[in-house]
């Protein structure tokens, strides 16, 4: 159920339109695009604002931004097909593999795609209270970590970060906020002392110049055996040098971290061609007009996207992207990979579906996921969370 409260939050972006050039009068876009992002104030809001003027000032399209705390917040408006993209996190692979807060009656995997996504100049990691004396992430044992209800994407990323210094949910305090920005307004008011996002994002620079302040401890990349640890978590974070944000890190002294794409901007499948194709490339043609304008738009750029991630590109996204020139055969065949795991998966839940799954919500999930895992198995993919 989308929040009333995000509703009326949605942030109508407004300007004055110029005449769109021959250039790029093959971009049709509608006369209004709705988009959803995280709270206001985080980078992919940020980001996606930056976009939506792009779209007023080129094309003349009028964008709307729904700010939600959650991924399912996020999702549901792009699945009632009143929004046309989703400035997701990693969410969007859980949505895709039906786990977490998607493994319900609800929801089930989600045959979900992308268009662009941005790794920038920023990176994705536990951030902790200065005031803690935490020098590494092995010292959070015993302090408190937040995680947000309904966002698997954050609460596992945090746990992938945990486990890097060999640490469970188990060695730590877990406290629940009911939004990121909640969660972020947590650990300013020392509420938790440790939480997971950008370093770049709105609420971080807040910490950092709170009375707590901020530090991001290294995650080594001669740490062979805690990077397999946290892979084995989230199989999606990359090691990356962070050189941007809030904290003692910078250009000249990067700090070793992880990261992965962010933000994702989602559709799905069901999606038309022509209408990805469109937003896909107005997004790069327009790239000029938003990559300055909020911190890790520039990791937009078509040729600087993630190769063979773990969720699939939509066809209309291939096709601007081909057309850019960044595309090529190893991506097409890993991406047709991704489109029939996602097969696999839509077609284990419709026949679990079909079996008169149990009614108490705790031993559906459990049902699922033992489906899940036979059907996967049998075609012979990976279960990275049996």
């Amino acid at each position: 159920m989308i929040n009333p409260r995000m509703m009326l939050a949605a942030i109508a972006l407004t300007g004055s339109a110029i005449t769109a050039s021959t250039a790029v009068a093959q971009v049709k876009l509608p006369p209004s695009v709705t988009m959803t992002a995280y709270d206001t104030g985080t980078s992919g809001f940020n980001i996606t604002v930056a976009i939506g003027k792009m779209f007023k000032d080129k094309y003349g399209t009028d964008a709307r931004v729904l700010p939600a705390g959650n991924d399912v917040a996020r999702l549901q408006p792009l699945r009632l097909k009143r929004a046309s993209i989703s400035a997701m996190g990693v969410g969007v692979y859980f949505a895709q593999e039906g786990v977490f807060e998607f493994a319900t009656r609800e929801w089930g995997p989600q045959p979900l795609q992308i268009t662009l996504s941005s790794i920038d100049c920023n990176g994705l990691s536990l951030a902790v209270a200065a005031d803690t004396g935490v020098k590494s992430y092995a010292d959070l044992k015993g302090k408190r970590i937040g995680f947000v209800v309904g966002s698997p994407a954050l609460n596992q990323n945090a746990l992938a970060v945990l486990a890097f210094a060999n640490l469970t949910a188990k060695d730590v305090k877990i406290v629940e906020f009911a939004g990121n920005n909640a969660m972020w307004k947590g650990i300013i008011n020392n509420d938790t002392d440790a939480v997971f996002g950008s370093t770049i994002s709105g609420p971080a620079k807040e910490l950092q110049t709170s009375p707590r302040g901020i530090t991001w401890p290294s995650m080594p990349f001669s740490d062979k055996a805690g990077w397999e640890r946290v892979r084995k978590v989230g199989p999606y974070f990359t090691e990356h040098k962070a050189t941007c944000g809030a904290g003692e890190f910078s250009k000249e002294k990067p700090i070793e971290v992880g990261t992965y794409p962010y933000p994702i901007y989602s559709v799905y499948g069901s999606q038309p061609e022509d209408e990805v194709y469109a937003l896909t490339k107005a997004l790069i043609d327009g790239y000029d007009g938003y990559k300055d304008n909020a911190p890790g738009a520039s990791g937009l750029a078509a040729k600087a996207q993630a190769k063979n991630w773990a969720v699939p590109t939509h066809k209309g996204a291939v096709k601007a992207l081909k057309e850019a020139g960044a595309w090529s055969d190893d991506q097409e065949k890993h991406n047709n990979a991704l489109l029939k795991r996602q097969q696999v998966l839509i077609t284990a839940w419709e026949d679990f579906m079909k079996g008169n799954p149990s009614a108490d919500a705790a031993k559906f999930t459990e049902e699922w996921m033992a489906a899940r895992k036979a059907a996967l198995t049998k075609a012979g993919l990976t279960d990275t969370f049996s």
